[in-house]
């Protein structure tokens, strides 16, 4: 079986191909084929920060879809260890069935970020018909979809990308408005916005906080640009702002949960833009690619082949 395994924390130059002998399924486990793998910034951290996701050595990724050896059923997942391969040993409490009619590459496309614009628009921030909602990185796998989200519970999306490309995007996905991330900054306070999703981190923080509204909610949901430095929690009294850091797990942690929220993701019929498809084996340039911001929408590893 190949896989991508890592043997040292470092830069995409330690996403190593290796020949390793098939997983093997405990009780309660499923022993799935691989036909598509979903890339995410999870497993850059994962890749570079010692500690992140467990000891190593350890084969990457958590996200995929494929067919379950035994029974032949189409399955997705998000938290499975060790996806990045031709083989993967999944939970059958986390294994989502894929409806007929959605593909195995949309459903390792759209399920892990799907889930976290579902939670994100829904739960962490409940969007109401009418509230104003910053959605940094919108052209991005999470942001192309939370901004769909978004436009669906009646809110209005004013966006920020890095380049005139994604900004199109941004649009056609519902954005009312786009920014740079310098006029971002610029404008910041006399934004007055309900909400802001900050998957960014120490570029936008600051930025992010001036542009909310009083009593406004700034949900963190990720560090692309590092941390945020650390900050007086009285600060937030200047405008009795609302700070949260979610994260996936506590918004599935019950297999209803999971199923409840993956239902919503493919009854949306959200635009699923897959930016590139990469072999297996180009892993390390797949990572480098979403590390130097050249893509749009979802990455994919595919065990079978493909090149975008």
């Amino acid at each position: 079986m190949r896989a991508i395994r890592i043997e040292r924390h470092g830069g995409p130059e330690v996403l190593e191909l290796r020949d390793l002998p098939p997983p093997e399924p405990g009780p309660g486990e499923l022993l799935v084929d691989v036909t598509a793998i979903g890339v995410n910034y999870r497993d850059v951290y994962e890749r570079a920060i010692p500690g992140y996701a467990g000891p190593l050595p350890r084969v990457a990724g958590v996200e995929g879809a494929g067919t379950v050896r035994d029974s032949g059923e189409r399955v997705a997942w998000v938290d499975a260890p060790g996806s990045y391969a031709e083989q993967a040993v999944v939970s059958a409490e986390r294994a989502v069935p894929v409806p007929d009619g959605v593909s195995d590459e949309h459903a390792a496309a759209v399920l892990l970020q799907g889930i976290t614009a579902q939670y994100l628009s829904s739960a962490a921030y409940p969007v109401a018909e009418g509230d104003r909602v910053v959605v940094h990185a919108a052209a991005g796998g999470v942001g192309l979809l939370l901004t769909q989200l978004v436009r669906l519970r009646g809110g209005r999306v004013l966006a920020t990308t890095s380049t005139d490309e994604k900004a199109e995007l941004a649009r056609a996905a519902g954005a009312e408005e786009v920014l740079d991330y310098d006029e971002f900054r610029e404008r910041a306070s006399g934004l007055e916005a309900d909400v802001v999703y900050d998957g960014v981190g120490a570029a936008t923080f600051d930025a992010s906080l001036e542009a909310l509204r009083p009593r406004g909610t700034m949900v963190l949901y990720g560090a692309a640009s590092g941390q945020p430095a650390p900050f007086a929690p009285g600060s937030l009294a200047v405008r009795s702002l609302f700070l949260t850091r979610p994260a996936l797990h506590h918004y599935t942690a019950t297999r209803a949960e999971l199923l409840e929220r993956a239902r919503a993701v493919f009854d949306a019929n959200l635009d699923v833009r897959i930016g590139a498809r990469y072999p297996l084996e180009e892993a390390r340039r797949a990572h480098e690619d979403l590390e130097a911001r050249r893509t749009t929408g979802k990455l994919l590893l595919m065990p079978n082949g493909g090149r975008d």
